[in-house]
């Protein structure tokens, strides 16, 4: 069974000390220790975040996975530092690596300041035994392991505390949002049905399909928010599947936008256009039905009436790369790197309903086919969303 090497750094610049502990270590344990030797701090830095000095026993240079230093054993008298501020500098760049003083200077005061800035042991040349010096070697490593060990668990804690807190805040979240956003189409439902229950006599038949057709769009508008919370928990709980299919992406935004055209009338002007021959794509349509959807109703629903809306498409590279751009309200640059997280809506929608799920949603399906999103956007002047896909089907990361 090969035997774990230790990797100790001696910073010394006294020619006789190396002697000495050169000789303490291979009479220590010859074939377990490897010991680097250097005279200057600035040295011992370069060295500890490099780990690719020879050893003194002029063994050939290793690799730096293999020369990790587990141990600096620091004078505090070296040409290019004195004092304690040897230790603290050390340890400031280099915190991850223990450190054991190794100096004349037997000072009670000045060995409890040293194991306050970090050190893990302090030991006085002229006390120094074998036995001394593998102890404190030895315990100094087991000492820093466990340190490391807590630290990595505070921070697992630490993760796992602000996750739930996330999760915590995503749920207040979620049920102030579903709250709001139920009850402005359950009270028009509600209204209406009144009016229709108690006033039919009195209604003409123009006023009752009006009030039948708020029904129905509060009906549509509570449908879409269930479509939208449903699809988010099944990406949140991993069970949203990537099914890519064969799939002609021209003729795929040819429809969506006839679709999208017919439902906006003369209000709108959508226009498509299409670059490059090769559009035959390996995607998932339902996701990317999902995207675009998506996308076109909000640059639908930001942008004033009678105005433009570009749908681009080129296929080059092995890419597809899909742009809707509008003439709307634009995005306050301060909202646009938060507009992709859920419920997050920008600052200048006033009173244009929305859920803040729908931007969420397309960054989730543009994952799932290995894309890239991007947005451009100034206010008063519009908003362009950039989505790059490969062509090609490839597995996704869950």
């Amino acid at each position: 069974m090969e035997k774990i090497r230790i990797h100790i750094l001696l910073v010394e610049d006294s020619p006789s000390d190396t002697r000495l502990l050169r000789q303490i270590f291979l009479h220590a344990s010859q074939e377990e220790w490897q010991m680097s030797h250097v005279e200057r701090l600035s040295e011992a830095i370069d060295a500890s975040r490099e780990n690719s000095l020879p050893t003194l026993d002029n063994s050939q240079i290793e690799s730096s996975r293999q020369r990790r230093f587990n141990l600096v054993l620091l004078d505090l008298s070296l040409p290019d530092s004195i004092g304690l501020d040897t230790l603290k500098e050390f340890r400031v760049a280099i915190p991850d690596i223990p450190v054991v003083v190794l100096t004349g200077l037997d000072d009670e005061d000045l060995a409890l300041q040293a194991l306050a800035e970090g050190a893990q042991d302090y030991l006085v040349k002229d006390q120094l035994t074998i036995q001394r010096l593998v102890r404190a070697i030895r315990y100094a490593i087991e000492r820093s392991e466990i340190i490391n060990q807590l630290r990595e668990s505070e921070e697992r804690t630490r993760q796992a505390l602000a996750k739930e807190q996330e999760l915590n805040e995503l749920k207040s979240n979620f049920v102030a949002m579903v709250s709001h956003e139920f009850r402005t189409p359950m009270t028009t439902i509600q209204t209406s049905i009144d009016i229709l229950e108690y006033n039919s006599d009195k209604l003409t038949d123009e006023r009752k399909t009006k009030y039948f057709d708020r029904i129905q769009n509060a009906i549509n508008q509570m449908l879409q928010l269930l479509d939208e919370v449903l699809f988010l928990s099944k990406t949140e709980a991993a069970k949203l599947e990537y099914k890519p299919t064969s799939l002609n992406l021209e003729n795929f935004c040819s429809e969506l936008i006839d679709i999208f055209q017919l439902s906006a009338g003369n209000q709108y002007n959508i226009i498509f256009s299409s670059q490059g021959e090769h559009t035959q794509a390996q995607m998932d349509e339902d996701l990317l039905n999902c995207i675009f959807t998506n996308l076109l109703s909000n640059a639908i629903k930001y942008s004033p009436e009678n105005s433009t809306i570009w749908f681009d498409l080129i296929c080059k590279d092995g890419l597809a790369t899909f742009q809707v751009k509008d003439q709307g309200m634009g995005i306050p640059l301060k909202d646009q790197a938060r507009l992709f997280q859920t419920f997050y809506r920008a600052s200048n929608v006033g009173v244009i309903q929305g859920t803040g799920l729908g931007l969420s949603i397309v960054k989730k399906c543009v994952d799932l086919h290995g894309g890239h999103i991007q947005l451009e956007s100034e206010q008063d002047v519009g908003t362009t969303v950039i989505v790059t896909l490969p062509l090609r089907s490839f597995a996704p990361h869950y």
